[in-house]
């Protein structure tokens, strides 16, 4: 008796089998050409120790796969903390649902070519058209399209001032 029939043999005797089972890997394997001329149980057992042998291999090659979260993007570009910018135009947003005020925002050209609206925080500035800006990133959350935020003391951007009692 040849080695695929004495396997198959042992196999009907030690399990039942159920057709049901095999049936879609049967089809799968007539689908795919991976028949060969095997038995449903011989096929069976193989593609379960081959399976199972090259996931033990690949783990102990490589590890464990952990799925992170894909970095985020920066909207100055990758790895740019800060870029310096040209104020082309001063504008006021409104937030999202929840909140209601008036974000006052900048539309500036950096020295990367790119043009970026950014926020002004703090109360009140001096900012007009063709100053120089420090820009950062940050996300300003309720207001969408705004990525970056300005440096407060940096150029032509003064420090916000105290109140005066």
């Amino acid at each position: 008796m040849s080695t695929g029939l004495a396997m198959t043999a042992r196999l009907m005797k030690s399990s039942t089998v159920n057709s049901m089972t095999y049936l879609p890997l049967v089809s799968a394997a007539v689908r795919h050409n991976h028949w060969h001329g095997r038995s449903q149980a011989e096929w069976h057992t193989a593609h379960q120790e081959f399976v199972h042998d090259t996931c033990l291999k690949t783990i102990d090659m490589f590890g464990v796969k952990i799925s992170r979260r894909p970095p985020k993007k920066n909207p100055l570009g990758a790895k740019v903390p800060y870029a310096k910018g040209v104020v082309l135009k001063l504008q006021i947003k409104k937030p999202k649902k929840p909140n209601s005020a008036n974000r006052k925002c900048v539309l500036t050209r950096l020295s990367t070519g790119k043009e970026v609206t950014a926020y002004v925080p703090g109360e009140g500035h001096n900012l007009q058209e063709h100053n120089t800006v420090l820009v950062r990133v940050g996300n300003l959350r309720d207001v969408p399209g705004v990525k970056c935020k300005c440096v407060r003391g940096a150029y032509d951007l003064g420090h916000v001032l105290k109140k005066v009692k």
